[in-house]
């Protein structure tokens, strides 16, 4: 006799918990399946239902056996970390932040947050930093991700956005210039945007010193030598002036400065551009034709270009081209940062940033220090004012900063001279670490603190776009696992929270409906944006300054956020990298990500899928360098800086310069990438140089 089937289960509407096109996707129920759920195709507009392996597999770390379900505290006599109750944890945490605070002083304490925070414990974990502990130390580890474009972009326009226009538009566009962004690898559904724009007759120039998947897809690659995206960058702007193709109209019309730029400009001719960067003149060349020859272009910059001590200045360099072109502030045309973590974006417009307030507000502004300190029902005089960037933050540990509490980052793997900030994590007095796993920096504390997921529990994100997300709890957290905003609530408790307005709520929506508050007229204005929205209308575009706004999808057609509308030129020129190549270090090292794993691989390192795919760092060396040291396919090879060494594979292959090579920065250990890399930081943006330092590379030498 035939039955009916049983009905499947319901599917929760969420976010991939990885990079910062919060890719669309359904959680359901399944037994048997890693994590206890499968993912299903959600139809959402920045992926239309794609996902990567990164994203199709995210479930399997929900399992108990592969994270954190118990804090733990580092015992006296032992050493070790052991079991304990939350009363336990949260106790020792607060006594020791405050025994610090008291005997140091408010700045001894300081906070480290992250890019993959929702905006609802970004927002609290700023708030917290600044009313409860009264620290001005609190930074975040996009400052390594995106701050260069960010900072470029204020500069240039008055408001940072990571792009001012939605992914669609990239494929309807005349020509892209992709700089320093191997999309096929780092966020694989956004490739079919560069697809669908040759597929509609546009053209895609890619600029990488290699030959990447996505430089594969490209009409034309051009491959310069790390740390010289600035002189690149400049002498296509040469060109452009040099054969009569500005557009004079717009540049009268929405812009300032030009003169000045177009005198330093001016100074980059090709020949030099070409022996600074290895770029042939004939293609310059054909670059500033292809793009100019469209009826309109982009340039989509990311961290290949930005992650240097120059950073703010090729970005800069950069807009001036678009705008020297005219491609900036009309429709299809434009600059923009393929900003990296999930939460790249909200994560540095709320609060967890050095020298900002909610909404994007500067903590140096009187007006806006009112705004939000009344939000929070306190007086302003009593907010702390600017602290350190993230890297002088972590190089200040165990000096003047003695405790430290970091919540969703790994500074073990991922900040430049690695080992270093490894011994200033254990130099503190105090370190306590919220995360979902046992991180590298997680092994180093005196508490862990285990938090919930993604899919656990429920909050904004802000992907590249500048689109508002929800994500949605499908399942029950593991017991004895709590969310960041519980900890914070309970921390606020039992530290102090005299006067402030609200407290710290667990509940996120009403985390949010706060911020909303909080952000109201500021650049990232959030104050119409509401959950129900956000559901009803697949994400909303901040500046949405009330419920009756539509949201913003695009910037900067009518005016600049500038105070007189026009966007400013800023007149740079090319600076080389912190550190040369010399005698001894002659090759150039340049870092990356690759396809199955994701920044520090705290996460997808556990996930058995992943790793299967990319079981452990290597370094890739062209034949010629192989070569000249002796080394094969696989062989296993040193590469030293001035700050340490780190020991992998070499991958032979002709898709890489032959004076640079490169290392993926997701494992620890031996392989770290980031033990050799140079903390020289951007003036500008405090971004430091990851891209490029000096090396040497041999053979390793036999253990023993």
């Amino acid at each position: 006799m035939l039955t009916d089937a049983a009905a499947p289960s319901p599917v929760t509407a969420t976010h991939c918990p990885y990079c910062s096109l919060q890719c669309g996707m359904g959680l359901r129920a399944a037994d048997g399946a890693p994590g206890g759920l499968e993912v299903v195709p959600r139809d959402f507009p920045v992926n239309r239902g794609a996902l990567c392996g990164k994203g199709s597999s995210a479930p399997a770390l929900l399992s108990r056996r592969l994270r954190l379900t118990e804090p733990l505290i580092r015992r006296p006599g032992t050493g070790t970390l052991a079991p304990a109750t939350w009363d336990e944890a949260l106790a020792v945490v607060a006594e020791r932040l405050g025994s610090v605070r008291a005997e140091h002083g408010a700045d001894a304490v300081g906070v480290f947050g992250g890019g993959g925070l929702t905006n609802e414990k970004a927002y609290a974990l700023g708030k917290f930093a600044r009313v409860v502990l009264g620290t001005s130390q609190i930074d975040y580890n996009g400052r390594f991700c995106m701050s260069s474009a960010a900072a470029a972009h204020q500069r240039a326009f008055g408001v940072d956005r990571g792009l001012p226009f939605p992914l669609e538009d990239v494929a309807r566009t005349g020509c892209v210039i992709l700089a320093g962004s191997n999309l096929a690898e780092t966020m694989p559904p956004a490739v079919r945007y560069l697809r669908e724009l040759r597929e509609n007759g546009g053209k895609l120039i890619v600029i990488d010193p290699r030959r990447t998947k996505t430089a594969e897809q490209a009409d034309l690659h051009l491959a310069p030598r790390p740390g010289t995206d600035l002189a690149l960058a400049l002498g296509l702007l040469h060109l452009v002036v040099a054969q009569g193709r500005l557009d004079e109209e717009f540049l009268a019309e929405r812009t300032t400065g030009w003169e000045a730029a177009r005198t330093a400009v001016m100074a980059h001719w090709p020949e030099l551009v070409e022996k600074i960067t290895g770029v042939p003149v004939p293609q310059l060349r054909a670059a500033v034709t292809m793009f100019c020859d469209a009826p309109d272009g982009m340039v989509l910059t990311a961290r290949g270009a930005e992650q240097h001590a120059t950073g703010t200045d090729t970005v800069g360099a950069w807009i001036n081209f678009c705008l020297a072109t005219g491609r900036a502030g009309r429709p299809l045309s434009g600059y923009g940062c393929l900003t990296g973590q999930g939460n790249g974006q909200g994560g540095r417009e709320h609060g967890q940033k050095a020298d900002q307030l909610p909404g994007y507000r500067k903590l140096t502004d009187p007006a806006a220090r009112a705004h939000v300190a009344g939000v929070w029902g306190v007086p302003a005089a009593s907010l702390p004012g600017p602290g350190r960037s993230a890297y002088e933050l972590l190089d200040a540990l165990g000096g003047d900063v003695r405790g430290l509490l970091v919540m969703g980052s790994n500074p073990v793997v991922s900040a430049p001279r690695a080992a270093h900030v490894e011994g200033r994590l254990r130099a503190l007095d105090f370190l306590a670490v919220a995360d979902v796993v046992l991180s590298e920096t997680a092994e180093l504390a005196d508490v862990v603190l285990p938090v919930t997921q993604w899919a656990e529990e429920s909050g904004t994100m802000t992907n590249l776009e500048g689109r508002v997300l929800l994500r949605r709890a499908a399942v029950t957290p593991p017991d004895g696992v709590r969310s960041d905003l519980h900890i914070l609530n309970s921390l606020a408790d039992k530290l102090g929270c005299e006067g402030a307005t609200g407290g710290f709520p667990v509940d996120p929506e009403e985390v949010f409906d706060e911020l909303r508050r909080a952000s109201a007229g500021g650049p990232a204005d959030y104050a119409g944006i509401s959950y129900r929205r956000i559901e009803a209308e697949d994400g909303v575009f901040w500046p949405c300054p009330d419920e009756r706004h539509p949201g913003t999808p695009r910037l900067f057609l009518d005016r600049f956020g500038t105070a007189d509308g026009r966007a400013r030129f800023v007149d740079v020129t090319h600076r080389g990298p912190d550190e040369e190549t010399d005698g001894e270090y002659p090759v150039v090292l340049t870092t990356g990500r690759v396809l199955a794993q994701y920044q520090s691989g705290a996460q997808t390192r556990r996930i058995p899928q992943l790793n299967t795919a990319a079981p452990g760092p290597f370094v890739e060396v062209h034949p010629l360098l192989a070569a000249r040291i002796g080394v094969g396919e696989g062989d296993t090879v040193t590469v030293t800086s001035r700050r340490g060494q780190a020991t992998a594979p070499a991958r032979v292959t002709s898709a890489i310069r032959s004076d640079t090579v490169f290392m993926p920065f997701h494992w620890a250990g031996e392989g770290r990438a980031n033990t050799v890399t140079n903390p020289a930081l951007d003036p500008v943006s405090k971004m430091p140089e990851f891209k490029v330092c000096a090396v040497r590379v041999e053979p390793a030498r036999p253990a023993g």
